[in-house]
């Protein structure tokens, strides 16, 4: 199954309720006013959104995710490196790592994931 798409503000407000789920709807509402200044209509807007797409439900209001975390960046990493570097992760961490200067113990961890891919 495909990992439904989150935009940026969506994001944010999955980064709140990942941190602190499962929680109250109200609850919720005051968590996203004080981190996000968003309103309580705003906050419901966006938990309906969500639920529609199947990224979070909210039952008797209680919000929980359907998603992790590590699913959503992996699906945001997964369409940046489609979109940008034609799916060529070569070319992505090439324009990466000419952008960011990477320390020895950066290195020796992509090498290790690298012979764990290939072991």
């Amino acid at each position: 199954m495909e990992t439904p798409k989150v935009f940026e503000s969506e994001y944010r407000f999955m980064q709140i309720l990942w941190d602190n789920e499962p929680i109250n709807s109200t609850q919720l509402v005051a968590l996203c006013k004080e981190g996000l200044g968003w309103s309580k209509a705003t906050t419901y807007t966006v938990i309906r959104r969500l639920s529609e797409r199947g990224v979070v439900v909210n039952e008797n209001t209680i919000v929980k995710s359907l998603v992790s975390r590590e699913e959503v960046q992996c699906a945001e990493i997964d369409d940046l490196v489609e979109r940008t570097f034609g799916g060529s992760l070569p070319q992505f961490i090439a324009a990466f790592s000419k952008r960011k200067k990477l320390g020895d113990e950066e290195i020796a961890a992509l090498q290790k994931m690298i012979d764990d891919y290939k072991g």
